[in-house]
């Protein structure tokens, strides 16, 4: 059985507390880049193992780093906020911001790292885990 401590009343706690911090401090003061946001998941069992799915919004594929030890998985991303100005343009107002994105979870058995694949699509993050006993930690591709 695979629980995850987080109900989604509890998120949209979260997220709600975190808009109100926004709209009363304005965005640059209240997205911190050193605190990391948990990306929302969805886990789902299959015969083989696993296929996780996380949103990970303005993510690059090149910014993102999962790692597999036995049933433990680790995901790490990151947004940076680009500096799109034109000669003689100034940002007037900014809402989009750098953010980072953490989150580990334990399934009920280990995952085989080696075969383990992930792919990153319109800011969606798909984990195909395969179910095996896995003794190293490892990380995998993004493709």
């Amino acid at each position: 059985m695979f629980i995850v401590p987080v109900t989604r009343e509890s998120r949209q706690l979260s997220r709600l507390f975190d808009d109100t911090l926004e709209r009363f401090f304005g965005a640059a003061t209240s997205l911190d880049t050193t605190t990391a946001r948990s990306p929302v998941l969805d886990v789902a069992e299959t015969e083989r193992g696993y296929v996780v799915t996380l949103e990970v919004p303005g993510v690059a594929k090149e910014d993102v780093k999962v790692s597999i030890e036995g049933r433990q998985v680790s995901v790490q991303a990151s947004a940076e906020q680009r500096e799109e100005r034109r000669d003689g343009e100034r940002v007037v107002y900014r809402e989009r911001a750098a953010v980072r994105y953490a989150r580990s979870f334990t399934l009920p058995v280990e995952v085989d790292a080696a075969e383990a694949a992930a792919k990153l699509d319109h800011g969606v993050l798909t984990l195909t885990l395969p179910k095996r006993n896995a003794r190293t930690a490892s990380q995998i591709t993004i493709n």
